[in-house]
C-alpha cells in the first residue's frame, strides 16, 4: 500500500484526518467492489482520528496502513460428490487478519452470500473484537460459499472433509483456531475436527472451538454469544438507572445467538415477543415459548413458521425486514450484517426503542446507527456487544490447553465478568477521546490501542 511521505519536514501539516482519509480512498482503490469490506472499515478509521491526533506514532510506523491489509488471505477449491454422485465446487477462504496479540481466531461460515469482501470484513472486525476480550487472540474469519440447507448429513460430512483437507495447511492451536458462525453448528464443527485429527494423526484439541462437550468443547460455548449481548447491554441499561425488568424485546434471528439472546432477556424479566429466520418473522403477543423455537430449530430443523401453526397467539409474517416495526423497548438483531438499515432505525426510534444491541456482526448500517445515535438510544456496537462467543472460545482453548474443563456456572460467571469488563473499557475509551456515550468509539478505540501498541512492539512485520 502507498504511504503518505510524512517524514519531511512538513509533517506537522498532515493531519490525521488526512491520513485517515488516504487510508480509506487506498483501501477502496486495492479492494474494489467488496462493499460490506469498505463499510468496516470506514467505520473503524473514522472513529480512530482523534486517536492518530493524540498518538502521531502511530501514523509516523505506519499502523493504519498495516491494520488494514490481512498478513495472509487464502482462497481454495473446495470438490466434493453429492448424494446422486455429481462432483460439485464450492470457494472456501481463511483471512488471517492480525497475530500481534495471539493467534488469529474466529468462525468460519458456510452460507452462499460467502464472499473475498464478507470473509475481509469479518476478519477485519475481529481484531478489534477479540482485543477487548482481553484474552491473547488475534483476528481472523473464513467460510465457504457452500449452502447446508437442504443437503444431507452425508453432504455435509464430504463437503466439510473437503474442506478441511485444504485448510488444515494453514491452522494450528498456536496458529490459527477456527469456530463456528452461520451454518456451521456442532454437526459441522464435529466433521471438521475428525478430519483434522485424522490429517494431522493427533489429538489437537486447541485447533477449533465450539466443538462438542464429549472432545473438549466448553460448557457455555453455545449460549456464550447471545448470553453475552444481554450482559453488555444491561449493562448499558443499568448505566441510565434501567433493567430488562419489564421490557418488551424484539430478537432476530433464530439461531444459537438468537435462543440464547432471548433466553438469557427472559431470565432478566422481559418479554421477547419475536424472532425471524430467512423466510420471515413471528409476533407472539404473549411472548415467544423458548422451549418451541429450541424444538423447531435445534430438534426439527423447521422454519420459523411452524410456530404460528402451533401457537395460536402467534403470527407469522414473510419477509425479515417487517420486524422492525414491532414496538419494543430494546432490540437485538441476532442475525446478519446490515439487516437494519436506515428505515428501519427511524421505525424503531419512532416507536419507542430505548437500546440496541448488535448479536449478530455489523447487524446495522452506518446510517442506522447515525439515527440511534442522533436520538441518543443506547447502543451497543456488534463488536463489543457479540463478542462474548469468542470470549468463550478463548475459554475453552485454556481449558484444552490446561486439560481440564470447567463447569457451565464457572464459565458463565467468567463470561459475565469479560462482557462487564468489555463495557467499562468502552465507555472509558470514549470519555478519554471526548465521545462520551458513543461506544461504537469507544469499542473501536479500546480494540485499536491494544493492537496497535502490540505491532509497535513488535516492528515492522
Amino acid at each position: 500500500m502507498p504511504t503518505l511521505d510524512i517524514k519531511k519536514e512538513n509533517q506537522q501539516e498532515i493531519g490525521a484526518n488526512q491520513y485517515v482519509q488516504f487510508i480509506f480512498e487506498e483501501v477502496q482503490k486495492r479492494n474494489p467492489n467488496e462493499p460490506e469490506f469498505h463499510q468496516a472499515v470506514k467505520e473503524v478509521l473514522h472513529s480512530l482520528i482523534p486517536v492518530i491526533e493524540k498518538n502521531p506514532t502511530y501514523m509516523k510506523q505506519g499502523v493504519l496502513e498495516r491494520i488494514v491489509e490481512p498478513e495472509r488471505m487464502i482462497s481454495f477449491r473446495v470438490p466434493w460428490v453429492d448424494d446422486s454422485g455429481q462432483v460439485k465446487v464450492n470457494r472456501g477462504f481463511r483471512v488471517q487478519y492480525n497475530s500481534a496479540i495471539g493467534p488469529y481466531k474466529g468462525g468460519l461460515r458456510f452460507h452462499p452470500s460467502v464472499n473475498a469482501s464478507i470473509i475481509k470484513f469479518l476478519g477485519f472486525e475481529q481484531i478489534f473484537k477479540n482485543a477487548l476480550t482481553g484474552q491473547p487472540i488475534g483476528g481472523g474469519k473464513g467460510g465457504s460459499d457452500f449452502d447446508p440447507k437442504g443437503k444431507s448429513d452425508g453432504e455435509i460430512m464430504r463437503f466439510t472433509q473437503s474442506f478441511m483437507s485444504e485448510l488444515s495447511k494453514y491452522i494450528g492451536p498456536d496458529v490459527d483456531v477456527p469456530a463456528g458462525d452461520i451454518g456451521v453448528g456442532a454437526k459441522e464443527i464435529g466433521y471438521l475436527f475428525g478430519q483434522y485429527k485424522k490429517i494431522r494423526g493427533g489429538f489437537e484439541a486447541g485447533v477449533l472451538t465450539g466443538k462438542g462437550i464429549g472432545y473438549g468443547g466448553s460448557l457455555a460455548r453455545k449460549e456464550a454469544t447471545g448470553y453475552g449481548t444481554v450482559y453488555f447491554v444491561n449493562e448499558m441499561l443499568k448505566d441510565q438507572d434501567l433493567t430488562f425488568s419489564g421490557k418488551t424485546v424484539v430478537v432476530s434471528g433464530s439461531g444459537n445467538v438468537s435462543i440464547y439472546a432471548i433466553e438469557k432477556a427472559t431470565q432478566l424479566g422481559a418479554t421477547v415477543v419475536a424472532c425471524s429466520d430467512s423466510s420471515g418473522y413471528i409476533y407472539d403477543k404473549d411472548g415467544i415459548d423458548l422451549s418451541l423455537v429450541k424444538q423447531l430449530k435445534e430438534v426439527e430443523n423447521e422454519r420459523i413458521s411452524e410456530y404460528a401453526n402451533r401457537k395460536p397467539s402467534a403470527e407469522f409474517f414473510e419477509g425479515c425486514q417487517g420486524i422492525w416495526s414491532i414496538p419494543c423497548d430494546i432490540a437485538l438483531p441476532c442475525a446478519t450484517q446490515n439487516e437494519i438499515d436506515e428505515i428501519s432505525a427511524k421505525i424503531l426510534v419512532a416507536n419507542g426503542v430505548k437500546a440496541v444491541g448488535e448479536g449478530a456482526n455489523m447487524p446495522s448500517t452506518l446510517e442506522a446507527i447515525d439515527v440511534f445515535q442522533q436520538n441518543n438510544i443506547l447502543f451497543g456496537p456488534a463488536k463489543a456487544a457479540n463478542a462474548g462467543g469468542v470470549s468463550v472460545s478463548a475459554l475453552e482453548m485454556a481449558q484444552n490447553s490446561a486439560r481440564l474443563s470447567w463447569t457451565f456456572e464457572e464459565v458463565d460467571q467468567k463470561l459475565e465478568e469479560i462482557m462487564k469488563t468489555i463495557y467499562k473499557e468502552c465507555v472509558t475509551a470514549a470519555n478519554e477521546y471526548n465521545a462520551p456515550n458513543n461506544l461504537v468509539v469507544g469499542a473501536n478505540i479500546a480494540g485499536f490501542v491494544k493492537v496497535a501498541d502490540a505491532m509497535l512492539a513488535q516492528g515492522v512485520i
